[in-house]
């Protein structure tokens, strides 16, 4: 499933040839948290295109620490890095090391998180659609009750892009009293302890009494179930996105509902490309000029999601993004494939 990557790939790093005569290309990343399973996914597609264009990976890991990664980038600069992409762990503390790459004529990727600068290009997957996409999915399987939204971390600006679609499709079902949203959270850090933490004080704080989780990403909706899980609630809906692995499994297991897929793939390729193109002073192909709801004008380039519930798992093992084996692990007269 390709959404972006082909001819554009093909010129961009045809491109690079002529940059890279005179000057070996190097890419700086700086990631936010490297721990997190799909960040290694997106640097394998990073690295492969780099590499096809004959250019250099470089990369640093922030460890969740917003300080740490001005260092980083300061870092990846020194060396030598003709273009940056960059996790933000936080949007606005970035901001420094923005401008210290344009001081030095950096291009900058934002890579999946929002950078309000205008001087960033901002690539990402649609992430209202992706909330809207999350929601959808658990409203169809639990249209009335008690609703808990466990959102992203508040220095990701993705966290209210999320939590603006999810509202978007329940909004009506709240006005009229069918659904009552009982606790909301955001999730420091995404972590999932801290998702499980803000879950297993709401159920408290509510008896137990709830009946469909919106999570944000599949690292909350990890924690919320594990909370779910100790108190026997195993198998209401509770959403995620991502694709990980264990999430997909326990979409098979039927303990959450959807995860929308954002293939990593596409998206590693689509920010080497963007970095390559940049680097050279060329053109970005299928970008587009963008408002933030901050008011920044920037270029960028979004990516389309892909909803993933028991009803469509098959198309994540065709497309390679994960084994049978692991999609079906303990999973019995589960859906298919793994029935």
């Amino acid at each position: 499933m390709k959404y972006i990557i082909g001819m554009s790939v093909a010129a961009a790093l045809m491109g690079s040839a002529a940059f890279a005569d005179d000057h070996s290309l190097t890419v700086g990343v700086s990631w936010s948290n490297f721990q997190e399973e799909r960040w290694k996914t997106d640097e394998a597609a990073i690295v492969g295109v780099l590499e096809a264009a004959g250019a250099s990976y470089i990369a640093a890991d922030a460890q969740s620490s917003s300080s740490k990664q001005l260092s980083d980038v300061e870092s990846l600069i020194a060396q030598g890095v003709d273009a940056l992409i960059i996790l933000a762990q936080d949007s606005q503390a970035i901001g420094p090391a923005v401008q210290a790459a344009a001081d030095e004529g950096i291009p900058v990727v934002a890579y999946d998180r929002l950078i309000e600068d205008e001087r960033a290009f901002y690539l990402t997957f649609d992430n209202i659609e992706v909330g809207r996409m999350q929601a959808r999915a658990v409203f169809a399987a639990q249209p009335s009750g008690n609703y808990v939204m466990i959102k992203g971390s508040p220095t990701d600006p993705n966290a209210d892009f999320l939590r603006g679609g999810q509202q978007e499709i329940i909004d009506a079902a709240v006005a009229s009293g069918d659904i009552t949203i009982v606790g909301e959270a955001y999730t420091d850090g995404w972590l999932p302890a801290n998702a499980q933490r803000n879950m297993e004080q709401i159920l408290t704080a509510n008896d137990n009494n709830v009946d469909a989780v919106i999570a944000s990403n599949d690292g909350t909706a990890g924690g919320v179930v594990a909370a779910l899980t100790a108190q026997g609630m195993e198998g209401i809906p509770v959403s995620g996105q991502d694709g990980d692995h264990a999430a997909l499994n326990r979409v098979a297991l039927g303990t959450q509902t959807v995860s929308v897929w954002k293939d990593a793939r596409d998206l590693g390729a689509a920010a080497a490309e963007i970095a390559v193109a940049l680097a050279g002073d060329k053109d970005v192909d299928n970008s587009v000029e963008w408002t933030s709801p901050g008011g920044t004008t920037m270029m960028a380039r979004f990516l389309e999601p892909v909803p993933v519930t028991a009803d469509n798992l098959t198309a994540v093992v065709d497309a390679g993004w994960i084994t049978q084996e692991a999609l079906c692990q303990g999973v019995t007269d589960g859906p298919a494939p793994c029935n």
